[in-house]
């Protein structure tokens, strides 16, 4: 492992030298391509650094303890041993995890999709609520989120809706949210102050791009149709929706939220493309694991990852055991505890799964 990580300090020195190259600063192409690399490398890089600069300290602690003849440079040395042996195992952890294989689909865009389940009026509702939690988790980590299509309610509420959000690492860090998010709360049409449980779905897909799916345009039929509104009122009169239906897999998108036909079939394509993405991932996944449970179920609440109890202020996640007493904070996007812990506890599972098939 140390000859590997001496490798991966050398590229990352080499690609620092790089970018300051002109050559490359002037092709934004290939320097927005070593920059990912260098930031990828530069974790593991830094956590290296880290731990070699601990068993550095360690290994001169302990010469000094041995050849010490002074009582307090003795206690003194004892201390910094104590002190590092404590910290060195957290540490050397991190760099295992960090030299796990990434996923290809880690740096990518997403395409969020949000549909209410069981709960009727109060499901569409809290499905438009979680919508914006995303947006504005989003807007905390200085991600673009844009709303591409969304079925709305006549009470407030979305039926379903899907949004790209485009950033940095957006699929590493929203890769977990995908499952039936249950909400247990009294609803405004309540009179009897009874609380109702109620179910979403949310579905994370990373957002294909061109060379990862490509469409032949004789597997697609193209259909036109004026947008409407709720209830199916006519929004304008001119034929700008459009509806994108792949024959071969007999996926379906429809897009009408622009008055221009051609960015409603752009919006559209980029759904379709990753939505096939997906298919083509989950596919290759079965055939390696047959046990493997769709992504967020079928919306029943007894299939929830995670439940939002208002009354209690409480947001509870299921896969992980974690409870946070902060739900109004949750609901305004301040979702990093979860994130953070969802992304320790998978990683810490697949460097165990690592380590068992060695």
């Amino acid at each position: 492992m140390l000859d590997k990580l001496s490798q991966i300090e050398k590229t990352f020195e080499e690609i620092t030298e790089q970018l300051s190259s002109p050559d490359v600063t002037s092709d934004i192409a290939a320097y927005t391509k070593l920059m990912k690399q260098h930031r990828s490398l530069g974790e593991i890089v830094e956590k290296y650094r880290e731990v070699r600069k601990m068993t550095e300290d360690l290994y001169g602690a302990r010469e000094l303890l041995e050849a010490a003849d002074d009582a307090e440079m003795r206690e003194m040395a004892q201390m910094e041993i104590d002190d590092i042996s404590e910290r060195l195992p957290k540490a050397e952890e991190e760099l295992k995890v960090l030299l796990l294989p990434k996923d290809p689909n880690d740096e990518k865009n997403v395409i969020i999709e949000v549909r209410a389940g069981t709960g009727g009026d109060e499901a569409t509702l809290f499905a438009a609520e979680v919508l914006r939690m995303y947006a504005r988790y989003a807007e905390r980590q200085g991600w673009k989120f844009e709303i591409l299509e969304a079925s709305e309610t006549g009470v407030g509420g979305i039926k379903e809706a899907s949004a790209v959000i485009e950033g940095d690492r957006v699929y590493s860090k929203l890769r977990y949210e995908s499952g039936v998010h249950r909400v247990q709360r009294v609803p405004a049409t309540e009179t009897a102050g009874r609380i109702h449980t109620s179910a979403i779905t949310v579905a994370v897909l990373p957002e294909a791009e061109d060379v990862d799916v490509q469409i032949n345009q004789n597997d697609l039929r193209i259909d036109t149709f004026c947008s409407s509104g709720p209830g199916g009122q006519s929004v304008n009169t001119t034929y700008s929706a459009v509806r994108l239906t792949h024959l071969p897999t007999g996926v379906v998108v429809s897009m009408q939220d622009e008055k221009s036909q051609i960015k409603n079939r752009e919006k559209a394509m980029r759904v379709l493309r990753a939505r096939l993405q997906e298919i083509e991932e989950q596919k290759q996944h079965d055939a390696l694991s047959a046990e493997r449970k769709s992504m967020v179920g079928s919306g029943d609440r007894s299939e929830k990852i995670r439940t939002y109890n208002f009354k209690e202020n409480r947001v509870t996640d299921h896969r992980i055991g974690l409870t946070v007493y902060q739900l109004t904070l949750v609901m305004d996007g301040a979702l990093d505890e979860f994130i953070g812990a969802l992304t320790t506890h998978y990683q810490t599972e697949k460097l165990k799964a690592e380590v068992a098939n060695v």
